[in-house]
């Protein structure tokens, strides 16, 4: 990821629902070296915020409910949170909970794109979103998988305004600053597993990541590969069943 800072049409935050917060917080610990604070006020539910030293990197949602999915979710950052809901909207995707606000912090909706992957918006009003991006333990890409690039294409140039860059991988940007790419779904995945957004968190050390997820309780669902012309990346899974990729820390993308 090239941008160094959150930026508007772009990823400013990451989030994942947990059904277990304190193993949630252990995991992440081990793997990242976060630190966490949880918001006590009671309309919040246990709202956790994770740091890496001083600077907020990630939200921990508690879930409460049994059977709900674990996942983490990509927050893109929007000046008119209105105005980008309704693009969304004319573009052919759906608005999945409306706006909400977040008192000194900002405003927050939930949206699907046309073929259904979710992800978040947020209009900042005092909290801008992750403090660090590309360092250790911090988002370092955003990766779309679907089963038709072409119509992913045109809903998010038409959102956000983003540049495509294609070559051997399709890759997302804003103002020359890649950030993230897409992956097309190919026979290998499973039917039932819908189009969705995948976070990155930049790492010192890959292999080593990927060993210490499994240590902690995690599963390695791609061993660390060597991306060709790229970087070396891993796709792992907390025990609680979100899934993230790594990939090294850098500011080259």
């Amino acid at each position: 990821m090239r941008l160094d800072k959150p930026v508007a049409g772009g990823p400013c935050w990451v989030e994942v629902g947990t059904p277990d917060l304190v193993a949630g917080k252990r995991f992440y610990g081990a793997l990242f070296g976060w630190r966490t604070e949880t918001d006590a006020r009671e309309d919040m539910g246990g709202y956790t915020i994770a740091y890496v030293g001083e600077l907020p990197v990630a939200g921990m949602v508690p879930l409460g409910v049994e059977g709900r999915p674990c996942s983490w979710f990509v927050t893109f950052a929007a000046d008119d949170l209105d105005a980008t809901l309704a693009k969304v909207e004319a573009a052919g995707g759906s608005v999945v909970a409306p706006p909400t606000g977040v008192p000194g912090m900002g405003r927050f909706a939930s949206a699907t794109d046309t073929q259904g992957a979710g992800f978040h918006l947020w209009q900042a009003q005092g909290f801008e979103g992750a403090g660090l991006l590309n360092a250790h333990g911090s988002l370092g890409w955003v990766e779309l998988l679907c089963r038709a690039p072409e119509r992913a294409v045109d809903f998010y140039t038409t959102v956000f305004g983003w540049s495509v860059a294609s070559e051997h991988y399709t890759q997302w940007g804003l103002d020359g600053a890649d950030f993230g790419g897409m992956v097309t779904m190919d026979d290998k995945f499973p039917p039932e597993v819908p189009p969705h957004w995948l976070p990155y968190f930049a790492v010192e050390d890959v292999d080593a990541t990927a060993a210490s997820a499994t240590e902690a309780g995690g599963t390695v669902l791609m061993e660390p590969t060597s991306v060709p012309d790229g970087p070396r990346i891993a796709v792992l899974r907390d025990p609680g069943g979100a899934v993230f990729g790594v990939c090294p820390a850098s500011t080259e993308g």
